[in-house]
């Protein structure tokens, strides 16, 4: 099964290269790169790191299969001693005093971070537009957006910066970056893997995922990273992925939403390319329903009232006080607005508004608790449909990448273009994007837990369209 950190670990293991030309190599495209997809590079841990590869190496001892093997890292991640910036104004300045357990996961195997990579500041965007470095550029065509928030993670990977990186989905900011940069991005069920250590944008659907080339790679990296964590009590123990178990198909059922499909939103040629895909399943034996769901714009609405609520609170501990790049005004209520209004993106301002807003007196009865209520009509929906079906397979995104400036001067159409991914986080289930069927891919989503059942498909997939 293809795999780049396989054939990376087998260079070193033989000595064909050695793990510090190796970083070397992958730090000097970083620092050339031209698509805003770096934040700050780690350059000196990294080399250290090599070196002690490449000592054991040289000593005849075993290392792990990540041992050695260069990833990135989303800026939004704490890692001790770097700059977390979450590509902020606000947070500019700030060293992580920790490291998030994912990541030390990560770094525990052996794998060596290269790069914090830009984002969408906090998580909010889907383009990687909304960041003080400049915005993100589609590894395919640099005119078009990288998609967001987890931009730069998808460029890094696209273009072979990184053997894989570490990105984080809130509402399909792992997904909808992979499917516009035409590589894997999984995210994988509410709690399989700890959110210690990320910063938290809505709490009740961010999951840390990553991005790869291959989907042998997704399932190598993720195994590292999932378990439960003590410092993360919404974390639950899940079954090892072993590389056998993905390798034969035995899904028999597959459901899409029709709604998405028959929908003046969706572009003519991915609505096309998407029913292609399907007969091709079909002619394979696969039985495929056509299933109802909620409407797109419901999705939509209901996702950005429970997230612009969560980051409101999230977000206020952010004042300049313990954290952050403080502004003096002329008592500490004008300090307060002063480094909120000169340091938050307008995305991220929007974002808190929306949410204090409906978190308020007044609305919070008719607005936010409507919202918890379709969450949870929206998770009995998928309830029912994982008793009728496998899996369930869906465009990415109902529109191609738009061109670099077009989201900041729609919003709308930014929030519109999420609405075939965020159904999912709001049902917490484990979604992979994989990078074909339509121009930005397709969506392979499957019942809590069942990653092993995506990944089965997305590899009979790679086959079949």
């Amino acid at each position: 099964m293809d795999s780049q950190i396989k054939q990376l670990h087998q260079q070193l293991v033989n000595k064909e290269i050695s793990c510090t030309t190796l970083v070397q190599e992958r730090l000097d495209l970083l620092k050339k790169n031209t698509y805003n997809s770096v934040n700050s590079l780690l350059e000196d841990t990294a080399l250290a790191l090599a070196t002690k590869v490449d000592a054991k190496i040289a000593n005849g001892e075993e290392i792990g299969l990540l041992e050695g093997i260069p990833f990135g890292i989303k800026d939004v991640y704490m890692v001790q001693g770097t700059y977390t910036t979450a590509s902020s104004d606000l947070l500019k300045n700030y060293k992580s005093a920790y490291t998030a357990t994912a990541i030390q996961k990560l770094l525990d195997a052996g794998a060596i971070p290269l790069v914090k990579e830009n984002c969408d500041s906090f998580g909010h965007g889907s383009s990687s537009e909304n960041t003080i470095f400049g915005a993100v550029k589609n590894a395919i065509n640099p005119e078009l957006v990288a998609g967001g928030s987890s931009g730069g993670s998808a460029v890094n990977v696209a273009k072979d910066y990184t053997v894989f990186s570490i990105g984080g989905d809130t509402g399909g900011s792992i997904r909808q970056p992979a499917g516009y940069n035409k590589i894997y991005g999984l995210k994988p069920t509410y709690g399989r893997i700890s959110r210690y250590g990320i910063m938290a944008y809505a709490s009740s659907t961010d999951c840390v995922g990553p991005l790869a080339k291959t989907i042998e790679d997704i399932r190598i990296v993720l195994n590292v990273m999932s378990g439960k964590d003590g410092k993360d009590q919404t974390t639950h123990t899940s079954s090892q992925i072993n590389e056998e178990a993905i390798k034969t198909n035995n899904v028999k059922t597959v459901g899409y939403f029709k709604n998405f499909i028959d929908n003046d939103a969706i572009d003519p040629k991915i609505k096309a390319d998407f029913l292609a895909a399907i007969e091709k399943i079909k002619a394979t034996g696969i039985e495929v329903r056509e299933l109802d769901f909620f409407k797109s714009d419901t999705l939509v609405s209901t996702y950005y009232t429970l997230a612009m609520a969560e980051t409101a609170s999230n977000l206020s501990r952010l004042d300049g006080t313990n954290y952050g790049n403080r502004i003096e005004g002329e008592n500490l209520k004008d300090t307060y607005s002063i480094t909120r209004s000169e340091n938050f993106s307008e995305e991220s301002k929007r974002r808190i508004v929306g949410g204090n807003q409906v978190l308020s007196q007044g609305f919070s009865d008719e607005i936010y608790l409507k919202g918890l209520a379709l969450r949870d009509q929206i998770s009995q929906n998928f309830e029912k449909d994982f008793e009728e079906v496998d899996l369930i397979i869906s465009p990415v995104t109902p529109n191609s990448p738009p061109k670099i400036g077009d989201s900041l001067k729609d919003p709308l159409a930014m929030y519109l273009s999420d609405a075939y991914t965020v159904g999912f986080s709001l049902g917490q289930l484990p979604t992979l994007t994989v990078p074909q069927g339509t121009e930005t891919g397709l969506q392979i989503t499957a019942a809590k837990n069942q990653e092993q059942t995506i990944l089965k498909f997305a590899n009979f997939l790679k086959e079949t369209i």
